[in-house]
């Protein structure tokens, strides 16, 4: 009979192996969509309240996958936008295979652990959530857990993280204090991120026409979630607004 302890590392060493092994590439996903949408599974609004309280991790990711999308964001913030850590690994085991981001508000190296166990692609870091040289160290230890980076600024203060070179630079259009919302925000900073960036504008696309106008000015990505979740079938919701683009 072989040792139980000879077991117990055997299975460490696969879960591990698990953690680290190459995810699908966010990054690469949005450079060969023809829409870039990174639809979002988003339960909760602090400014809203419930948008689909009664909505399941298992079902509406992987309708967002049949209906196009490009990639998902999944919420894992519990107490402001009722997600779970569980949700992502609820998707994956639903049959989801395109990227995951791992979206919360990352201050810990164990958040980011986090995002690796929980089968994530990629994970948000907020230029408004962290001084640049703790930014720059979970930047680091992503990518040593293969994960890659969406390190999203809003203002033009915040533009300079862009110099640590993340996989991809997001520029969210809602001001994480008031929680206004406004698109032009991605316009006015655009020509400002490097040339190079993969560029993903996020909140507040609510018009599919909107995509195409952000697409002349640099963005690769479009990250939207309440234009869909609000809707009965947010994946039908989603194929008709690609439908439109």
């Amino acid at each position: 009979m072989a040792d139980i302890l000879d077991q117990i590392i055997a299975t460490k060493r696969e879960e591990l192996a698990r953690m680290k092994q190459k995810k699908p590439s966010l990054r690469q996903a949005l450079i060969d969509s023809p829409t870039g949408i990174i639809a979002e599974f988003k339960r909760r609004s602090p400014s809203k309240g419930w948008i689909k309280e009664e909505g399941r991790a298992a079902e509406i990711p992987l309708a967002y996958q049949q209906n196009g999308a490009a990639a998902l964001s999944i919420l894992t913030d519990k107490q402001y936008f009722g997600g779970h850590d569980r949700f992502i690994v609820e998707a994956r085991q639903s049959g989801v295979t395109i990227p995951i981001l791992y979206k919360n508000f990352v201050i810990d190296e164990m958040q980011v652990y986090e995002a690796a166990l929980c089968g994530a692609s990629a994970v948000l870091l907020i230029a408004a959530c962290l001084p640049k040289e703790r930014c720059a160290a979970l930047m680091r230890l992503a990518h040593d857990l293969g994960l890659e980076v969406l390190l999203e600024m809003h203002s033009e203060e915040e533009l300079e993280y862009a110099d640590l070179e993340p996989d991809l630079c997001g520029i969210n259009n809602r001001h994480l204090g008031s929680f206004v919302t406004d698109v032009e925000t991605s316009f006015r900073l655009a020509e400002r991120l490097p040339k190079e960036a993969i560029k993903v504008s996020e909140s507040g696309i609510s018009n599919p026409q909107v995509i195409n106008q952000l697409r002349s000015v640099g963005f690769n990505g479009f990250l939207i979630g309440e234009t869909f979740m609000k809707e009965p079938q947010p994946g039908l919701a989603l194929k008709e607004f690609i439908r439109q683009i």
